[in-house]
């Protein structure tokens, strides 16, 4: 029996690996400079300007009122130590007090989610496109030999930074999740103690921040593809045939 009789290819396998390299060539030469094109034109456009910062921050007031605080019992006879050690213990018991919202809901800041809605599909289209070429870079290198590997570090050297930009788009997403979850928590806060101004400030601190956070995340995309896009066509021959087979030099 012979080797390739023992060891039939997998039609099938082969197949997807054909596939993978045509994705994965396609996406190097037509994807990433789109990407590139993409991301600047967006980091240009007004959307991401710092002159409208002004009509991203919200209102101070966040349409959360500050309501009258009444301290109740005012006629009463009890003497005022009385009364303050009785709220004192329903506190301590309860919790401080939650007041309702009169004005209804509390909206997120729409301009920041429209933006972070124009940013997210771009990132998960550079998460899967990275993955394709992080995964047509493995295959192609060849197996572990003593010598000529100059051609097998450029392979290395590019799959390390796809695989930072695939973590770094990837990341990027995580952070516009939590930002949600972060400034619910202060609008609860707020909702809590109504009367304390240093979380209405957080609040627009953290629009600010997060606004500035998205024209980062466009401007690092940019530049990772424009990078990626440049070291893997300077050396698109080699990462493709890593090793020269051409061995009658020497002899």
């Amino acid at each position: 029996m012979t080797k390739k009789q023992a060891h039939p290819e997998n039609k099938e396998l082969s197949e997807y690996k054909q596939k993978l390299f045509a994705d994965a060539e396609r996406i190097v030469k037509e994807e990433f400079p789109k990407n590139v094109l993409e991301f600047d034109a967006l980091l240009k456009s007004p959307k991401l300007s710092y002159d409208r910062l002004a009509q991203i921050l919200p209102d101070k007031s966040l349409n959360i009122p500050i309501p009258d605080v009444d301290n109740g019992n005012t006629d009463s006879d009890e003497p005022a130590a009385k009364r303050k050690r009785v709220a004192d213990e329903v506190v301590k018991q309860t919790g401080p007090p939650v007041y309702a919202f009169t004005s209804g809901t509390v909206p997120c800041n729409e301009n920041l989610a429209q933006l972070m809605d124009t940013v997210r599909p771009r990132l998960r289209d550079a998460v899967e496109q990275c993955n394709t070429v992080k995964m047509w870079i493995t295959l192609l290198i060849p197996r572990i030999e003593d010598g000529n590997n100059f051609g097998v570090g450029i392979q290395e050297e590019t799959l390390s930074e796809v695989r930072n930009v695939e973590s770094e788009a990837a990341s990027f997403l995580d952070q516009m999740s939590r930002y949600f979850t972060t400034r619910g928590k202060l609008i609860t806060k707020i909702a809590k103690y109504p009367h304390v101004d240093d979380y209405r400030r957080a609040i627009l601190d953290m629009d600010e921040k997060q606004f500035i956070n998205i024209r980062l995340v466009v401007l690092e995309m940019r530049n990772h593809f424009s990078t990626l896009h440049d070291m893997i066509m300077k050396n698109y021959e080699k990462i493709k045939v890593p090793r020269n087979s051409n061995t009658e030099h020497l002899y």
